[in-house]
C-alpha cells in the first residue's frame, strides 16, 4: 500500500509540475500574438510587413500577418479562397477587387503615397533650364507636367535642350522610364497621371477620352522598350547608376532609401505639379481582415512606423511632417503647390494601358 501511495504521490506532483509549467508559459504569452490573417500585399509594402517592429507592434494587438507579394493588378486574376485580406497599391483594383468579392465599404485606406519623379542632379538642371521642372534647392523640385509631355508630344532629346551638351550621359530621347502599366500600379498610375493632364485637366472617362490620349499615352510607353513589372526593380536601377536618369516611382520609396542613408549626393526628386496619389486600400475577405485595416489605420505605433517606410498615414500630415523633418531637403512635406490628379476606373485605366502597350 505504502508503494501504491507512493506511486500516487509522484504522479500528483509531476501533474502539478506539468500544470505549473503549462500556466507559466500561458502567462509567458500575454501580449503575443493570437490570431494569424493571411494577405496578398502589393510588394512595395513587403518590407513593412517584414519589419521586426511591425511585427512586435501587431504582436502587440493579437495579431500575425502572413503575407504573399503580387502585383496590385495581378490581384484580380488570383484565388483569394482562405486569405482575410487583400492590399493592394491603390484605390482602383481595390474597388474592383471589393466589388468581386463584396466587401463591405467603406474600404480601409491606412496610408498613401503621391507619385514622383526622381532625377541624377544633371538631368534635373537642365530640365530646370529649359523650362520642364524647377528646382527648390539641392535636392527637390517641381516637374511642370504640361511641358514635359509637350516636349514628349514633339519627340524631343536631351541634345536639342540647352546645357545637355556639358554632361556626356544626357543622350537620345527625353523619356521617363516607367513600370509596366498592365501588371504594376505605379506604371498605370503614370498614365492615370499623364492622362489628365493631357485630357485638359478632366479624368479619362469615356471612350472619346482614351481615344484621344491613346497616342500620347503610347509615346509614353513605347519609346522606354520592355519594361520592368516592379518600381523595386528600377530604383534600384537608378541607384546603382544604370539606366535612365528620370524614374517614376512612389515617393516612399525615397523615404526608405533617405531612412537608411540620411541623404543621396546625386538625387532630386521631382514632384510632377499634378500628381496621383497612390492610396493603399485594404480590402477585407472577412471580419479579421477589416480589424486589421482598422489597426493599421488608427494604431499610432503602427502609423509611426508606416512613416519609417515612406508612407503618409491617411488623415493627418503632422505626423509624416514631424517624422520627415530630417530629410526636408528632399521631400515635398506638404505637397505645396501640387495638384492631385483623380484616377480613373479600373476598366479604363486597363483600356489605357492595353492601347498604351500597343
Amino acid at each position: 500500500m505504502r508503494r501504491i501511495a507512493g506511486i500516487v504521490l509522484a504522479v500528483l506532483l509531476i501533474g502539478g509540475v506539468v500544470a505549473a509549467v503549462v500556466a507559466g508559459r500561458q502567462g509567458d504569452d500575454k501580449g503575443t500574438a493570437t490570431k494569424t490573417v493571411r494577405g496578398v500585399i502589393g510588394s512595395e509594402k513587403s518590407d513593412f510587413f517584414a519589419d521586426p517592429d511591425v511585427v512586435k507592434a501587431l504582436a502587440a494587438k493579437g495579431y500575425t500577418v502572413k503575407t504573399e507579394a503580387s502585383g496590385s493588378w495581378a490581384m484580380e486574376d488570383l484565388n483569394l479562397k482562405g486569405y482575410d485580406f487583400a492590399f493592394p497599391s491603390s484605390s482602383a483594383p481595390a474597388d474592383t477587387l471589393a466589388a468581386k468579392y463584396h466587401a463591405r465599404q467603406p474600404l480601409p485606406r491606412p496610408f498613401y503615397s503621391p507619385l514622383v519623379v526622381v532625377a541624377h542632379r544633371s538631368a534635373a538642371e537642365v530640365l530646370a533650364a529649359n523650362g520642364l521642372a524647377a528646382l527648390d534647392g539641392k535636392g527637390k523640385g517641381t516637374l511642370k507636367m504640361a511641358a514635359y509631355l509637350d516636349a514628349a508630344r514633339h519627340d524631343r532629346t536631351w541634345q536639342q535642350l540647352k546645357g545637355a551638351k556639358a554632361h556626356g550621359e544626357l543622350t537620345g530621347t527625353l523619356y521617363i522610364t516607367s513600370t509596366d502599366p498592365e501588371t504594376s500600379n505605379s506604371g498605370a498610375l503614370y498614365l492615370a497621371d499623364a492622362s489628365y493632364v493631357a485630357n485638359g485637366g478632366r479624368v479619362v472617362a469615356s471612350d472619346g477620352d482614351v481615344a484621344r490620349t491613346a497616342p500620347l499615352l503610347h509615346k509614353l510607353v513605347s519609346v522606354q522598350g520592355a519594361q520592368q513589372p516592379s518600381s523595386d526593380s528600377v530604383f534600384r536601377d537608378f541607384i546603382s547608376g544604370a539606366g535612365n536618369p528620370l524614374v517614376c516611382l512612389y515617393e516612399s520609396q525615397v523615404v526608405s532609401l533617405l531612412a537608411e542613408q540620411h541623404g543621396a549626393d546625386d538625387l532630386v526628386v521631382l514632384y510632377p505639379d499634378t500628381t496621383v496619389n497612390s492610396d493603399h486600400t485594404i480590402v477585407p475577405l472577412d471580419d479579421a481582415g477589416r480589424q486589421l485595416g482598422e489597426l493599421l489605420s488608427t494604431d499610432p505605433t503602427l502609423r509611426k512606423l508606416a512613416v519609417r517606410h515612406g508612407f503618409r498615414p491617411a488623415g493627418d500630415s503632422a505626423e509624416f511632417v514631424k517624422d520627415t523633418a530630417g530629410h526636408a531637403a528632399y521631400l515635398n512635406q506638404t505637397l505645396t503647390g501640387v495638384r492631385q490628379a483623380p484616377v480613373p476606373t479600373s476598366a479604363v485605366l486597363h483600356e489605357m494601358a492595353r492601347r498604351a502597350r500597343g
